[in-house]
């Protein structure tokens, strides 16, 4: 079935790029790296070629979504220029740039009985990855998993479809210079939310589903999928000050996790200020945030500190405010920032700025977050300040991946045994 074709069955659809996907998968685990990596270049350079196509059809896309009413924020999100497609065209050099971890072999010992046992990361097979707005996600996913060896299906949301559709045809145009299977990599060409049921819901052709977007999506995919998720819901990330903590590091941190983006997953939501300091740092930080125009919402001991600022209510410890709103909570020192970020945290990101070392190791130790952090913002949670050189996403789930999620998150591994004619006896 063309891609551009008008799809009304949308069950027989989704199967067929489902069965076409899992033959892929078998051809790409065959796939040399070098071969990979062309692809990758190869796409980059039709991207180049098609700047003329893509502003086009990016700009419909935008025309459709302000008749739409879509607010600011989310125009900002789906339009392309030049500047986001050099950079797609450099986030492809880079993936390509990037070490090939399938295939790669570790912890190889030998046993007594003289075979050698070891484990070998592989690709996981077919990923389905479903998202809004950024039509740039349609290259990140891509591009990161065929480099992992992967074929992937990716559904983006309808108000980008026609620019994730002119970015498909310089993915298979790619594909095809590199003589890969142009299924490698298939985006879902039809708008219908039925397609998304139907993606989550096909363990025998997809491994695993990764949402990227708002929580309404991710808590659907996670209510109805079939298959593995990766995924993070929230991300009400905190800072815990401590009273050891250096003051200048202290402000520097708190105002950097707060104010250096507003709309991302790895902002503090959430300040804890060790009690013997509040009345300290409190107004040192209420000026800088006022500098910013960040609105603060306070406990009590808080405001008897700054009485200007809002008295916080219960729903503001669970927000993700994902703007320039703040949670300020004084503690009793570590064992009460522990217990708050253990009741209303999210398990994402969370900080300590302390010039203790015991008590850094202990919130390193206890804080049961993706990542835990000491004096450092938690803005630095993304796969490529970690030096994964790119990622598909961030999961706070346990099994499998957990922060960041890399190449090597987009595999797994399985034993290999090595011998030399040996048998059981």
């Amino acid at each position: 079935m063309s891609r551009h074709s008008a799809i009304t069955d949308v069950e027989t659809y989704m199967q067929q790029l489902g069965l076409a996907a899992r033959q892929a998968s078998v051809a790409l685990r065959r796939l040399p790296t070098g071969r990979k990596n062309a692809a990758l270049q190869a796409m980059a350079r039709h991207v180049e070629a098609s700047r003329d196509t893509l502003l086009a059809a990016n700009a419909r896309d935008l025309e459709r979504g302000r008749a739409g009413g879509l607010d600011a924020a989310l125009l900002d999100r789906l339009a392309l220029d030049d500047k986001r497609l050099d950079a797609m065209i450099e986030g492809l050099h880079q993936v390509a740039a990037l070490p090939d971890p399938v295939g790669e072999i570790d912890g190889l010992r030998a046993r007594p009985s003289g075979i050698q046992v070891g484990q070998m990361r592989v690709p996981l097979g077919v990923i389905g990855i479903i998202y809004e707005s950024r039509p740039n996600v349609t290259m990140e996913a891509a591009s990161l998993c065929l480099k992992s060896g992967n074929a992937c299906i990716l559904r983006g949301g309808s108000e980008a479809s026609e620019s994730n559709a002119a970015i498909a045809d310089c993915i298979a145009a790619g594909l095809a210079e590199a003589g890969l299977p142009e299924s490698a990599v298939q985006v879902v060409a039809t708008t219908d939310r039925a397609a998304v049921g139907r993606l989550i819901a096909m363990p025998e052709y997809v491994d695993v589903i990764i949402p990227r977007g708002g929580k309404s999506l991710i808590e659907r995919v996670s209510r109805e999928a079939r298959v593995p998720v990766i995924k993070h819901l929230d991300g009400v990330c905190h800072v815990y000050v401590d009273a050891t903590a250096d003051r200048d590091k202290a402000l520097a941190i708190a105002v950097n996790a707060k104010t250096q983006r507003y709309g991302t997953c790895n902002t503090m939501e959430t300040l804890l200020i060790d009690a013997p300091v509040a009345a300290e740092l409190l107004p040192r930080l209420a000026e800088a945030y006022a500098a910013h125009g960040v609105e603060l919402r306070g406990c009590e001991r808080t405001r008897s500190v700054l009485a200007d600022v809002t008295p916080a209510e219960e729903a503001d410890w669970h927000a993700e405010y994902l703007a320039p709103v703040l949670a300020i909570r004084v503690v009793e020192g570590i064992d009460e920032a522990i217990a708050h970020i253990e009741t209303y945290g999210s398990h994402h990101t969370d900080a300590i700025v302390s010039e203790s070392y015991s008590l850094a190791r202990r919130f390193l130790a206890e804080v049961d977050s993706s990542s835990v952090m000491v004096n450092a913002s938690t803005r630095f949670a993304d796969g490529f300040e970690y030096g994964l050189g790119a990622e598909i996403g961030i999961s706070t789930d346990k099994l499998h991946a957990r922060g960041p999620v890399g190449l090597e998150g987009l595999t797994t591994r399985k034993y290999v045994v090595l011998g030399d004619g040996q048998i059981r006896e």
